[in-house]
């Protein structure tokens, strides 16, 4: 009889589960995975999309390890006008 290693099954999640894991929208996780930045996802069924578990768990341990640099914040110099304090937007006067 030959000894065969049985590789256990991987444990796949929904996107519910994943946005347990991942607070992140829909929208930034589907770009993320255009760029290559995300685990792909991949169909169970034509309506079910699912993610490896342990590619995400990677994921997410990767991303703990190194330091993501803070978002720039505006360029006030490219502004077409300043905001006056105290006015309400909705209120002008002709």
């Amino acid at each position: 009889m030959h000894a065969r290693a049985i590789s256990s099954p991987r444990k796949s999640i929904r996107r519910r589960q994943l946005r347990e894991m991942v607070p992140l929208a829909d929208s930034t996780i589907y770009e993320m995975e255009q760029r290559g930045e995300f685990p792909r996802r991949f169909c169970l069924s034509p309506r079910c999309v699912v993610w490896d578990l342990a590619e995400v768990e990677a994921w997410l341990e990767e991303r703990r390890s190194k330091p993501i640099m803070p978002a720039r914040g505006p360029d006030v110099r490219q502004r077409r006008t300043r905001p006056i304090k105290g006015q309400d937007p909705a209120r002008t006067t002709a």
